[in-house]
């Protein structure tokens, strides 16, 4: 692989994405995980991007103006409280910050320099740390979402470009913003496997959100059964991820990379390992270049133990994505965890894997329900393949 075929989108901005201090959705995941990169040696001689500001004007992609100025009042310390309320800028999950519009727009930014990267500059694959704020809508924020970077990207993607994006969401939590933004349009297709909402925010993605429209059928969502392990959660990962790219044939991947379905997440249900993080990128990898010259593009996404799970599960997708995968092969560095030790009471894990949890009592049960709920979510697209081959 030469030096130039994958691009880090990685830099400190004087606007942090931080709503306080304790809030779960902190910038120092990013950091931490950039660290354990450079202590490996897996940045050496590799190309980092540092994300810019987007316009106003590439906002409105996906967003409404009136939202935007919301969000820019909200910053400021000038938006009302029944404004907040109506644009989702007013609850515990999501509430104003100092300077959030330009914290936001930066984040956009890193994902629309990610697709810059890959789709004009040459490069086959650009991971954004900090993108894939997913739960964005054109008109409310959301989930710890103000600006949707993915939703925007894929829209300045589309227009920009004229490419047919598939969008691969493995986030515990429901795609549901970018979902619904592109939810009547036949070229872009979403695929989202995710905890099942009849226990988690947002509630949605169930298998019976396929699109409409022209977009009927270009909506597939796996919604996972509570408890689910890494067998599971692989087998409908691989085979749905398979099966939509073949029936879509898109010209670039998307892949939001979440990694609260880890045992130890606070915000959801799911049982997972980190070697689910291992795997997780090695499709995208292959099937971006069986399917589409190589163009993967990758964002982040949630994951709440910023300490034991963020930083080994993504720092996964870049050594992936440069061919770098036998730098995990070692022990976590002494100095990476002697370092970021001292500023936790956590326990820092010194290996890239897990050691194995207790299954779940119920795991054949669960097996079972998930196999059951892949079939629904795919039936429409083998139907379509049986009815082509006659």
């Amino acid at each position: 692989m030469t030096e130039n075929q994958a691009a880090l989108i990685y830099g400190k901005t004087e606007y942090p994405y931080l709503f306080h201090d304790t809030h779960p959705f902190h910038p120092l995941r990013l950091e931490l995980t950039y660290s354990l990169l450079h202590e490996i040696g897996a940045l050496t001689n590799q190309t980092i991007i540092q994300p810019q500001m987007v316009s106003k004007a590439t906002l409105e992609l996906i967003h409404d103006p009136q939202f935007i100025e919301a969000v820019q009042l909200g910053g400021q310390g000038q938006l009302s409280e029944a404004r907040a309320q109506a644009h989702g800028l007013a609850t515990e999950d999501t509430p104003a910050f100092s300077h959030m519009h330009e914290a936001a727009s930066y984040l956009v930014g890193g994902t629309i320099a990610a697709c810059d990267a890959v789709l004009k500059d040459g490069f086959d694959h650009a991971f954004h740390l900090g993108g894939g704020l997913h739960h964005g809508f054109r008109g409310r924020a959301s989930g710890f979402c103000i600006y949707n970077d993915s939703s925007i990207a894929i829209e300045y993607m589309r227009r920009t470009y004229g490419v047919k994006v598939l969008y691969v969401d493995t986030d515990a939590h429901h795609g549901d913003g970018v979902q619904w933004s592109f939810y009547e349009d036949p070229d872009v297709c979403t695929l989202s496997i995710h905890e099942t909402g009849r226990y988690l925010f947002p509630g949605t993605g169930h298998v019976t959100e396929k699109g409409s429209g022209k977009g009927y059928g270009y909506s597939i969502n796996v919604p996972l059964d509570a408890f689910t392990e890494d067998d599971s959660f692989l087998e409908a990962y691989e085979q749905s991820f398979r099966e939509v790219i073949e029936f879509f044939k898109p010209d670039v991947i998307l892949t939001q990379n979440g990694v609260d379905a880890h045992f130890y997440d606070p915000l959801s249900h799911l049982r997972v390992s980190s070697k689910v993080f291992k795997e997780i990128p090695k499709l995208a990898h292959q099937l971006a270049h069986e399917y589409c010259e190589g163009k993967w593009i990758a964002v982040g996404g949630g994951g709440y133990d910023r300490w034991k799970v963020v930083p080994r599960a993504w720092s996964f997708i870049w050594l992936e994505m440069t061919n770098q995968l036998n730098l995990a092969n070692d022990p976590i560095p002494h100095e990476w965890l002697t370092h970021w030790g001292k500023q936790t009471d956590e326990v820092l894990p010194e290996s890239w894997l897990d050691h194995p949890f207790p299954e779940v009592p119920r795991k054949a049960e669960i097996t079972a329900k998930n196999k059951l709920t892949v079939d629904k979510a795919l039936y429409h697209i083998r139907t379509e393949r049986k009815n082509s081959l006659g």
